[in-house]
């Protein structure tokens, strides 16, 4: 005989009122977090302009029906396209994550908060073209920056304890739930619709993270965000329209997100939302590199530089050991071959290989016709990577959330470099004073790639005056980027 399941509709899971309580009420104090917001739109954005050079980036750009201008649709950056808010977001999205250069949050999950900007700037471009067009006030920047502080803060305190990697699950899932929130905040929703918009992303299927791993590793990682992003924007456009939420959506018994697809466990969440993401980003500044390698490739090159020294190269090394963290190991960990781009951007070895041998690593590093270079393949055949519990522990401490990794190279002569160590990549938060002017130049890098120098010059002189760009009207800051 089976038990009667009651039909009262259930309060809204707490985890889904806080969040819209934080978009709606939670006003940003922290002066460290607006100029850390406005450092990542300009690094992002530039982010996005140098994955314009990309084919396999661009084909997959713009309207649906070729040839398509949204009236008061949102323009996307670098470009002439003027789309629909969705398709914007997902244009957007995929420009910003496709090189893998953008911001990076390191948590029992891991992810890159700045992927919601193709949701939310997108939303506030359509948005404010709306309104002028009826004769209203349009959002300024300071929303723009004030929505990705708060979507980095959902994303990042969401994935503090929660580890959606090891339930198979990928992390755009937290772009969606971060982007679905903000973006439903910018079109005018109340609490109530922000709530139900956040519980439309968590009942929405989910992406596996079958692209990101040996031997499935492919394209679809560097637009994955995108996707979801976009789809967040969708899902709140949905709730502005009165569609109604699913409030038990995560705690349901054996319907809800917690017993099907999170083995039964709820949320833990450490800390109530504020602007401590943003505070803390790790920001991609030299190398366009999966974040668990980045200081792997800070000590191949200082390792290059000695090998330079003693009169030797890459061909004199025998082995290279390389110390580092667990999660390094279960997500870029490989032998064998690389298929593809996406596959060597996400292969330790890869990412060791090409700055001992050729100085450097580039997004272009990763094209085919870098990686048919023999050489690369064979040293990576002699690189080993070990977990060391220490680098683990320092990765998962608050206090210091380090990403390390040490490499000892041993030569063809049998004689031993010092082991190179880096615990802290340039983009850490303890290197911010350092990294700064750096990630000014690499925004002025890709601003020369895509404009001409009057119109580099009118968005970097914006972009580094805070008070103006926060009183800056949205629309008119994408219209200066439009080629």
């Amino acid at each position: 005989m089976s038990a009667l399941l009651s039909n009262a509709r259930p309060d809204a899971d707490q985890v889904l009122v806080d969040i819209a309580d934080y978009v709606a009420d939670y006003a940003i104090t922290s002066p460290q977090a607006w100029d850390t917001a406005r450092l990542c739109l300009m690094d992002t954005l530039g982010c996005g302009l140098a994955a314009l050079s990309y084919p396999a980036c661009t084909k997959l750009l713009g309207p649906i029906v070729p040839g398509t201008i949204v009236p008061n649709g949102a323009r996307v950056p670098g470009t002439q396209f003027q789309l629909d808010p969705e398709q914007a977001a997902f244009t957007i999205g995929t420009m910003i994550r496709w090189l893998d250069f953008n911001d990076t949050w390191l948590a029992a999950e891991w992810g890159h908060p700045s992927d919601n900007l193709g949701g939310i700037l997108a939303t506030a471009d359509w948005v404010s073209r709306e309104r002028v067009a009826r004769g209203q006030a349009p959002l300024m920047m300071k929303d723009v920056l004030e929505s990705m502080i708060k979507a980095h803060e959902i994303q990042g305190c969401l994935a503090l304890e929660n580890s959606f990697n090891k339930v198979g699950l990928d992390h755009v899932v937290l772009v969606k739930v971060a982007s679905a929130a903000v973006c439903a905040k910018l079109m005018g929703c109340s609490k109530e619709e922000i709530v139900n918009a956040v519980s439309q992303a968590f009942v929405d299927g989910q992406s596996l993270r079958t692209y990101r791993h040996a031997p499935n590793t492919g394209s679809r990682k560097s637009w994955a965000a995108g996707d979801a992003t976009s789809r967040g924007v969708r899902l709140a456009r949905f709730s502005l329209k009165g569609e109604m939420g699913i409030p038990g959506v995560l705690s349901a018994k054996g319907w809800g997100f917690y017993d099907v697809l999170f083995r039964g466990q709820p949320f833990t969440l450490p800390r109530p939302y504020g602007s401590y993401v943003m505070e803390n980003v790790l920001f991609k500044i030299a190398f366009p590199a999966e974040f668990h390698a980045q200081t792997a490739v800070e000590c191949a090159l200082a390792l290059q530089g000695e090998l330079a020294r003693q009169g030797k190269s890459a061909a004199d090394i025998r082995h290279i050991a390389v110390r580092t963290q667990e999660a390094c190991l279960r997500i870029i960990d490989k032998q064998g071959p690389l298929a593809n781009p996406a596959d060597r951007d996400h292969c330790i070895q890869y990412m060791v290989a090409v700055p001992l041998i050729f100085g450097r690593l580039s997004a272009a590093d990763y094209e085919d016709d870098v990686a048919a270079d023999p050489r690369i393949d064979a040293l990576r055949a002699r690189i080993n990577c070990m977990e060391d519990p220490a680098f683990t522990r320092d990765y998962h401490d608050p206090d210091k959330r380090s990403i390390a990794n040490a490499l000892t190279v041993t030569l063809n002569d049998g004689s031993v470099l010092d082991e190179a160590v880096c615990e802290y990549p340039l983009g850490h938060p303890r290197r911010r004073a350092e990294g700064i002017p750096l990630l000014e130049n690499k925004f002025r890098t890709h601003l020369a790639h895509r404009f001409p120098a009057k119109q580099q010059a009118a968005i970097f002189a914006l972009c580094r005056d805070q008070e103006t760009l926060l009183t800056t009207a949205v629309n008119a800051f994408t219209d200066l980027w439009v080629i």
